[in-house]
């Protein structure tokens, strides 16, 4: 099921009794990083431009130069989804790239004058995962080289010195968001420097943007783009399956890619800078899942290495689609001419297929797409000397055991008859992982029943780095916390290390070092190993005067209280526990006074509004609330003598202590709502181009005369400290867009002509001998979208994110941090909450 409040979902998360699938977020976005080795460097870390102070709104700064530019629309052509073969890539000249290139501050410039960057280096908030790992790709070609793909997080690239992640798609612009969903990763194994990532989130209407093909020759720092004529889904029903993109291990010119929504396999022989449709491929995945009924399409390509040699290329190629009568083609003369493989099983879709170096191949079936659905599977093994099928199933289809679909496949390289999948859709008592030693003629499980509710275990779980993993549960046996996982749809073992096997799941990234005890009786210790990747969806931050340095509100996960922004919290806030926590707000002169409001999952009794008296560190649910379907906007009075909520789905109300509501008069139901910082009776309310003002503690609103304001949403707070003194953002291109001033409660308003978008607006504490708050804004100014602080209320503006460091969409919460100067928190969705400080 699909619980969608906004046209942007991102990863599934599953609570420990139940399950819930919460559908949130806007668009994507990137950040972060962390040191990389000296051979691989790193991607997009490092802040390039020279250092500026202030410049001014309008003029900017002539001469910045960046590292590689924003990936501006400089070629105008693609793929071409038409049928016939043909070249698609640049009408540039440069190397036929067919793109521009992004960088760590090799190349690429930006024209025109623009605003010098100020120096500063950013960092993640420490939650560490918080979302769905789709893919993991380790490199045959090199030791300790392995990439992981998050479904509107980006990509990462795992860093041995640091044993974290290093992010690589950290550049990906506001405009651009759609690029941080990531379709499929293929690691290069004759020059394993390079490394193909197809870039793209969704194939529907929630975006324009078509998707693309990154190809880096340096593992990743860099990047040069080839832009398709049709989307990709990083981010849609099927995103486990793959990988979609395959580089031939005899030929490393050649690489497939096998797209969705009926675009079919393509082929590139030149690096993926230019690519030709296989026309004479004869399927195109047309099986489609029953809500966005797009067709999932081509999902896994596989070589098989001995049929070619090294410069001359492989002749047997293996290609999965998305249909369930004849999924799996070959071709046997290196793609000239394909046919279905004969004798295969029908009846499920072929989620992965990896071949041995004994020329089996071990394919994983579901009767869904997935991730997060499918009730039976089946695990089939083709020996291609002899031409035939067997059924391998850990548990048949037959059986009443199997009600989960197969999703993640991995062989040792160095013992290719150890087999491992995984049950993709397994969501109580736990996941199932099963391993075999012969093939699959017989399989041990990662647990067993003994007799329900009893189960044995041949793991130990050490979530040490995460400790929220384990959800504040207290399950009833047979389920445990933490458990193994949800929505496994990849499991890999090292290819160089056989103790060493990660798997993704809808919460992490989790893996063991010590595989092989498996085999001999002893307990394997699976960890997490989701150090560096930061892929929460965040929609709501605040930073309290005094307590806590962040309180966060986030997709999947609800949100922390973070005492010290570079330790993870022991636990996520908890009664109520939400799915996603929608808003957030404290009582400006009593800060340990804390509420927030979410959306629940569909079996939980609680309340939709959660009171802390201690800063967040402990929460009760409100006894009673108004009619609802999900948690909308709360603010809370300065002195916290009134409760003003605004719940989607419901009207406006007000309570004194959140056990009685009365409906609020004279303003639009689901409208923005805000405190004064300063008078504990204003109260503050926007909707559809009205501004609204409440002298009552929230009883009765009053609709401003103020004119001009953007008819679409908005985002507005007042000032601490000043009475009346309120920043509103907000607009679309199409109409009002930017950033207001009103310093009298609302009445007038005057728009910045020095902003032309801004949709955040934040405030932390002033510069030095300044007595007006910093202002903090995701906008766009002298034409540059950044992150921007102005400290001297906006007259002029300082550019505080460079090229290497845009998060994608930073366009639902930013606050800078009322105790450290220069210090700000920006929300994104699928990067987590980034930070730095001046």
């Amino acid at each position: 099921m699909w619980l969608i409040a906004r046209p942007f979902f991102c990863s599934v998360v599953l609570g420990l009794v139940g399950f819930a699938i919460s559908c949130n977020g806007e668009e994507n976005g990137a950040s972060g990083g962390t040191s990389g080795s000296p051979e691989w460097g790193t991607s997009g870390i490092s802040t390039s431009g020279g250092t500026g102070g202030p410049v001014s709104g309008i003029s900017g700064v002539s001469g910045y130069s960046g590292g590689g530019g924003g990936f501006g629309a400089d070629s105008d052509s693609g793929l071409a989804p038409g049928d016939d073969a043909g070249s698609a890539g640049s009408d540039s000249a440069s190397e036929q790239s067919g793109g521009s290139t992004a960088s760590g501050g090799s190349s690429g410039q930006i024209d025109g004058d623009l605003p010098q960057v100020e120096q500063g280096e950013w960092k993640n908030v420490a939650i560490i995962g918080g979302g769905f790992i789709p893919g993991i790709v380790f490199n045959s070609g090199k030791a300790g080289l392995v990439y992981a793909r998050t479904d509107i997080g980006g990509a990462y690239r795992f860093d041995p010195p640091s044993q974290s992640w290093v992010p690589l798609l950290d550049w990906v612009g506001f405009e651009e968001w759609n690029l941080s969903g990531v379709e499929s990763i293929a690691a290069d194994p004759v020059e394993p420097n390079r490394v193909y990532i197809a870039a793209g989130t969704y194939t529907n209407e929630w975006t324009s943007m078509n998707g693309a093909i990154l190809r880096s020759s340096d593992y990743g720092q860099t990047f040069e783009r080839t832009d398709l004529s049709f989307k990709l889904g990083g981010n849609m029903p099927g995103r486990s399956m793959g990988e979609r993109l395959a580089v031939d291990p005899n030929d490393n010119r050649v690489i497939y890619f096998g797209a969705r929504s009926g675009n079919g396999l393509w082929k590139s022989v030149d690096f993926g800078a230019t690519w030709s449709k296989v026309s004479g491929f004869p399927a195109t995945g047309t099986w489609a899942d029953a809500y966005f009924q797009d067709p999932i399409g081509v999902v896994w390509v596989t070589f098989d290495p001995k049929s070619g040699t090294s410069g001359n290329g492989s002749e047997t190629i293996y290609v999965g689609v998305a249909e369930t009568t004849t999924p799996i083609y070959q071709s046997t003369d290196g793609g000239a001419t394909w046919a279905a493989v004969a004798g295969q099983p029908s009846g499920y879709l072929p989620h992965h297929g990896v071949l041995s170096s004994t020329g089996v191949l071990y394919v994983t079936y579901s009767d869904d797409a997935g991730p997060y659905d499918g009730q039976k599977g089946e695990v089939w093994k083709y020996d291609s000397a002899q031409a035939t099928w067997t059924d391998i199933s850990p548990i048949p289809s037959s059986s009443e055991d199997n009600y989960f679909g197969y999703g993640g496949v991995s062989m040792d390289a160095q013992n290719p008859e150890t087999v491992m999948v995984t049950a993709l859709s397994s969501w109580w008592p736990d996941t199932h992982i099963f391993r075999s030693l012969d093939g699959g003629a017989s399989w041990t499980r990662i647990w067993e029943w003994t007799g329900y509710p009893s189960r044995s275990f041949r793991y130990e779980m050490d979530i040490s780095a995460a400790p929220w993993l384990d959800f504040a549960a207290n399950p009833q046996p047979p389920e445990v916390t933490p458990k193994l996982g949800w929505m496994v749809g990849d499991i890999e073992i090292d290819p160089f290390d056989s103790n060493r096997m990660l798997y993704g799941t809808g919460a992490t990234l989790y893996g063991t070092d010590n595989l092989g005890d498996w085999d001999t009786g002893g307990t394997i210790t699976i960890s997490v190993k989701a150090q560096g990747i930061e892929e929460t969806s965040v929609l709501d931050l605040v930073s309290p005067p005094s307590g806590a340095q962040l309180i966060s509100g986030l997709g999947d996960i609800c949100g922390f209280r973070h005492d010290d922004v570079t330790q993870v919290p022991a636990r996520m806030m908890i009664q109520p526990t939400f799915v996603t926590t929608t808003s957030i707000d404290y009582a400006e002169s009593t800060p340990e006074f804390v509420v927030r409001v979410g959306n629940l999952s569909s079996s939980s009794t609680e309340k939709n509004l959660g009171i802390s008296r201690d800063g967040g560190n402990n929460w009760y649910a409100a006894s009673n609330q108004p009619t609802l379907t999900g948690g909308g906007v709360v603010a809370l009075a300065s002195d916290g003598s009134r409760i003003v909520w605004s719940p989607a789905g419901g009207a406006v109300h007000y309570s004194p202590d959140g056990n009685s509501w009365t409906p609020s008069s004279g303003i639009t139901a689901e409208a923005r709502v805000a405190s004064d910082r300063v008078n504990p009776k204003k109260f503050y309310g926007y909707a559809a181009g009205v501004f609204y003002l409440s002298t009552d503690g929230g009883a009765s609103f009053s609709a401003s005369a103020a004119g001009g304001l953007p008819a679409e949403k908005a985002y507005f707070k007042a000032v601490p400290g000043v009475e009346g003194d309120i920043w509103l953002a907000g607009g679309s291109k199409d109409a009002a867009y930017g950033l207001w001033h009103s310093t009298d409660s609302g009445a007038s308003f005057t728009k910045l002509s020095n902003v032309q978008e801004a949709d955040v607006i934040g405030f932390g504490k002033a510069a030095a001998g300044k007595d007006y708050v910093a202002l903090y804004t995701s906008a766009k100014i002298d034409g540059v979208r950044a992150i921007f602080r102005s400290d001297d209320a906006g007259v002029s503006w300082t550019r505080i994110t460079d090229d290497q460091h845009q998060f994608a969409s930073t366009n639902t919460a930013i606050t800078g941090d009322p105790r450290v100067y220069g210090r700000v928190y920006v929300g994104t969705n699928g990067r987590g909450i980034v930070y730095r400080d001046q």
